[in-house]
């Protein structure tokens, strides 16, 4: 398959897009985000978000809490974390706040430690820092389509466990060690494990996407330290810069990824400044692999 760069397909209804990245990410101008966006507009972002794979919308600063979650069920099914406790107010709404150790300073897809896990994840700002906090988005279809041939065929026929229960504090190096702790407890109040294939074939565009990131615990049938060799490999393309897009926040901005094709990672740069977002997760489907295998949660149900 062709690297080239994003070739811009026709939309439903047209929006004003601007791609960020060669190969991921663009930047829709001129909607006000909210519970009451008509049919086609809906569509229209659907379209672009299988398409672009992570959409920003900037000066969306009117949107609160239930106005967010409304948005949302335009776009599929809200779903709570399935250990972190949602927002006071709210029905499915997750605060991220960097002050309480609410930091993913490492690559990832959210919530891989469950079998369906979510489909997209809506983000608002509510607080950026001056400088730093930024959010890296990664495509994990055209990291699958870099590989050789020799290693698609070896990535098709691997399956990871997938585990909430993992190195917080490595990845976290400007938060006490007691935030972290008290975050950690919250985060593993029940500690889930999921086989996922390595591949997985995106229901909507029919794209196979590597399924990796910091949950994977261990690669079914190698040695960790195979496991440990094969995972960084395949994870390296995923994460190579010209796969990437990166976002300078400004308070108010809403990021909508596709979480069934691509990883991201939330620098944590910003040392002792406050930044808080807040996300909703809208509900997935459970994972297919190139040779028609589901994944299945094998812990914490």
């Amino acid at each position: 398959m062709s690297n080239a760069v994003l070739a811009v397909q026709p939309i439903a209804q047209a929006l004003d897009i601007h791609p960020v990245a060669g190969r991921i990410g663009a930047e829709i101008r001129g909607i006000k985000l909210s519970g009451g966006l008509d049919a086609a507009t809906v569509e229209a972002i659907q379209q672009a978000l299988v398409q672009y794979k992570v959409i920003f919308f900037r000066e969306q600063a009117h949107l609160d809490d239930q106005s967010q979650e409304a948005f949302a069920h335009l776009l599929g099914e809200p779903i709570a974390h399935p250990t972190v406790p949602v927002r006071d107010g709210t029905r499915f709404l997750m605060e991220l706040d960097g002050t309480r150790g609410q930091r993913a300073n490492s690559w990832h897809t959210d919530v891989t430690f469950v079998d369906a896990y979510p489909k997209a994840s809506i983000l608002r700002s509510v607080l950026a820092p001056k400088s730093g906090g930024d959010t890296v988005w990664a495509n994990t279809s055209s990291a699958y389509n870099d590989l050789s041939i020799e290693l698609r065929a070896l990535a098709d026929t691997l399956w990871a466990v997938h585990s909430n229960e993992y190195d917080y504090a490595a990845r976290k190096p400007d938060v006490s060690l007691e935030k972290l702790e008290e975050y950690r407890q919250v985060f593993t109040s029940t500690v889930y494990e999921t086989e996922h294939p390595v591949v997985r074939v995106h229901p909507v565009s029919g794209e196979k996407t590597l399924l990796l990131g910091h949950f994977v615990k261990r690669l079914k049938g190698y040695s960790l330290a195979d496991s440990a060799q094969l995972f960084n490999l395949l994870q390296g393309y995923v994460t190579r810069l010209e796969n990437t897009v990166r976002w300078r926040w400004s308070t108010g901005d809403v990021a909508i990824w596709d979480n069934r094709a691509t990883q991201h990672y939330a620098v944590d740069d910003y040392g002792t400044q406050e930044r808080i977002v807040r996300r909703v997760t809208l509900k997935g489907d459970v994972p297919v692999g190139v040779q028609g295998q589901r994944s299945q949660t094998i812990k914490g149900l």
